[in-house]
Parts: C-alpha cells; structure tokens; sequence
C-alpha cells in the first residue's frame, strides 16, 4: 500500500510546501441550532484586522480621468459581455456623452463611478448576497485589490484591461466557461444565462485560492485533490439531501486529517430515537456496536462511538472546525458511491477511497511518510496528525463546469439554486451590497446511521 500512496505524490508535488496561508477567516464555532450570519463578527476578525492593517493609504473614490482613459474605459464596458455581464449596467451611452464634452469634474465622477461598478463585478460578482442561497464563502479580494488603487493604476497607465488583469478568475474553468459563451448563439438564451451564472460564481470565490487545496462540487459528487489548479486525484462523494440537510457552500481550512475517528452521537439519535438507552440497557449490544455511554449527575446522556470498521464516520476524518458543522470523512456505507444520485446524507460529505486521501494529505501536510501514515491508521486508535500548514477546501455549487475528465458538462441543480442566481441577471445591477450573506447558518446533526 505504501508504493501505491507514493504513486499518487510525485515528487514534485511533495516539494510543494510554498502554499500562501489560506486567509479565509474561520469564525469561532458557533454551538445551537440556528444562528444568524454576523457581518459584525467578520469585521472584528483577526485575520481581516490584519488585512486591514497591511492594506495601503486609500487613493480617492473619485479621481481624475483624462478623455483617453475615459474612451479605454468606455471600450472596456462595451466588451464586458464576453465576461458574461450587461455592458448597459455600466451606462455606455452616460459614459459616451461625458467624453464627448471633455475633461472635467462630470467625467471624472461618472468614470470613477462605472469603474468601480465593474470592478466590484468583475471582483465581487454581479449576484448580490441575498441571491446567494446558502453561500458563506468570505471573500477576501477586495481587501486584496482595492477599488481605488485598481482605479489609480488604470488612470496612470491608460489601460484599463491591464488594470483590471489582476481580478479576473484565473481558474481553467472560469476561462472554458467564458469560451463556451463566446461560441453559444444569442438564439440559445437559456444556455447563454447559465453558462453566465456559472462564470458569476467562480468571482464569489477567492482568485487565489492556494497552490494545494480541495474543492468539491455538490452537484458533481465529486471531490478533487488539486495542485497548481490541476487535478491530481479525484473521489466521489455523498452529499446532503436536498432541503434542511443540504450542504451549504463554504470555504474553511483542514487543520488535520483523524484516524481512526470517534463519534459523538447527536442528541437527535440519544434522546430522540433511544439510542441512549438502549446502549445503557443492553452493554452486549453496545460493546458490539462500539458504543459507550455516560450518564452526568443531571442525567444527561452522551454517547460516543468508538473507532473501528463500523463506525459511522469510517477510518478517518478531515479536522477542519466550522461554524456549519460540515466535514469530509469515511463511510461504511461504501455501496452509495456506485450510486448516481448521491445527494443522501445530512450534509456531511462522504469521501469514497477516503483512507487514500488521508494518508495523501499525512504526506503532503503532516509529514509522515506513507509507511507512517498507513501504519496509523492500521494501528485502529484514534489519532489526529495536525498539518504543519493548513489546507484550503472549498464546497461550491455550480451546475455548469469541466468534470473530472475535462468535460464542459451542465449537472442537476439539485438544490434549487440556479433560480435566484438567473433571475439576478434579469434584475437591475444592486450597487452598495452586503459582503456577506444573511441567511440562516444550520448546525447540521449529521444522522450518519439512516443509510
């Protein structure tokens, strides 16, 4: 099993320690069964305190445009739709009569203001929060490429697409959605809106997202192992079931990877389907099952499945805290993976071949080797391997990407969230919104026993 896990990590990508430190803030975790998102709390964040600090003096938010900048700009806007967005969000015609009567304070205020429009598109995406459904992605490109600066650097070098280079998604996928619009007849208005929505949410997300990181598509079912935006391995997954128990799209850091992982059995299951006194009532049974039980002085039960081969979280699991209670692990249920719908679990992503990623990620973040790492998790204790530097994973929705093999391919939109996404593109451009979501945040109690 070793030279099988070191055929999967060549050399190159074991060397690969130079990833930037993900910047996604990961709140504090959150303990109850509703919380409302807190914008307040983003803003009091270490992290995006530390951005702050770092960020450069802010050039204005008006600043002076001479008529040859201006007429860059204009024929910015009027190319824009090979971006997938509206030139006539960014009032060409205003823009146009502005230049044809010179150089002045009317120029200057409209262009700063259409500028900063379409970098804030370009940057931030055109869907507004509130379109967002079930999106807790913080992005931090706007701290990193700010406005004005972005403005300033156009207005001296007179050459706004130069400007502009340093926002736009640079992600393969992003760039063969945008080839594929450019090919898709205006007749084919359909496909032309979610190949445009699709384009849309790869500006949701961070631009750099890491030279090493995750990233899943719900809708796909599957997970990829990518370094330097290229795959290196692929696993299907399982993933919510849609309503309540869908799984939200987020961006958080793996601190770790567990073997051999125990199991804290919701309340849900304890108290609400017996199991508390079950395993109390028959320890026969428990000991079989790998359960064990505490009663506190307040009569309280907690019950806790130790690791084994049936433990509902399987050989491993990802460490990465959120306030959404959302992880990767292992499965016993391995038959769901040859199934084509996939969207069963209370959230929670099943990883298949889940103890080849574990070992994968020991190697590259933890610094075992592979006879190391196989014989951990052999050893059927429970141990957690913390990463010398943490790992990006990101959970994305999009129902029009490349598969694994590289194909263009539209998915079922299985949650139901191209809908508010499509009909933002219809809508007027929102200006002065929100950079996070708020929507309701669902701590899940991933009932990993009914599959």
């Amino acid at each position: 099993m070793a030279t099988a896990v070191c055929a999967l990590v060549p050399g190159a990508i074991a060397a690969q320690t130079a990833q930037p430190e993900n910047l996604l803030p990961r709140p504090a975790e959150i303990r109850g069964e509703v919380v409302e998102a807190d914008t307040a709390a983003f803003a009091s964040d270490p992290v995006i305190q530390a951005i702050d600090a770092m960020a450069e003096p802010e050039q204005p938010a008006i600043q002076q445009w001479s008529v040859a900048a201006a007429q860059d700009l204009l024929a910015t806007i009027e190319g824009i739709g090979a971006e997938g967005l509206t030139p006539s969000d960014y009032n060409p015609a205003g823009l146009r009569a502005a230049i044809a009567a010179g150089k002045g304070e009317a120029l200057d205020a409209l262009a700063s203001k259409m500028f900063a429009w379409v970098v804030e598109d370009l940057r931030d995406g055109r869907t507004p929060m509130d379109s967002r459904k079930q999106w807790f992605v913080f992005d931090p490109d706007q701290d990193r490429y700010p406005t004005a600066k972005l403005m300033a650097d156009a207005i001296a070098s007179g050459d706004v697409d130069a400007a502009l280079a340093p926002i736009m998604p640079e992600h393969p996928d992003y760039a063969r959605l945008r080839e594929e619009l450019a090919k898709t007849p205006a007749t084919n208005s359909a496909k032309r809106k979610l190949i445009r929505a699709n384009m849309d949410r790869w500006r949701w997300l961070p631009r750099d997202m890491g030279s090493q990181y995750l990233i899943t598509n719900v809708p796909e079912y599957q997970l990829r192992l990518t370094v330097n935006d290229r795959i290196v391995r692929t696993y299907r997954t399982v993933v919510g079931k849609p309503g309540r128990t869908a799984t939200p799209q987020i961006a958080e850091s793996v601190e770790g990877v567990i073997f051999n992982p125990t199991w804290t059995v919701p309340q849900s299951i304890v108290k609400g389907e017996g199991l508390g006194a079950r395993v109390l009532g028959n320890p026969a049974w428990a000991k079989s099952a790998g359960y064990t039980a505490t009663r506190g002085a307040n009569g309280f039960v907690t019950v806790v499945q130790q690791p084994g081969p049936t433990n509902s979280l399987g050989l491993m699991k990802l460490d990465m805290p959120n306030r959404h209670a959302i992880f990767l692990h292992d499965t016993p249920s391995r038959h769901l993976f040859a199934s084509t719908n996939r969207a069963l679990s209370h959230g929670c992503i099943r990883t298949e071949n889940a103890m080849t990623l574990a070992i994968t990620l020991a190697i590259l973040r933890g610094g075992l080797t592979a006879d190391e790492a196989k014989a951990t998790m052999s050893s059927g204790k429970y141990t957690r391997i913390g990463f010398k530097q943490t790992m990006p994973v990101y959970i994305t929705y999009f129902t029009m990407a490349q598969d694994i093999n590289g194909e263009l391919k539209q998915f079922s939109d299985i949650y139901g969230r191209d809908a508010a996404v499509l009909a933002s593109l219809d809508k007027a451009r929102v200006a002065d919104r929100s950079r996070v979501t708020g929507e309701q945040v669902i701590i899940i109690e991933d009932n990993l026993q009914d599959t």
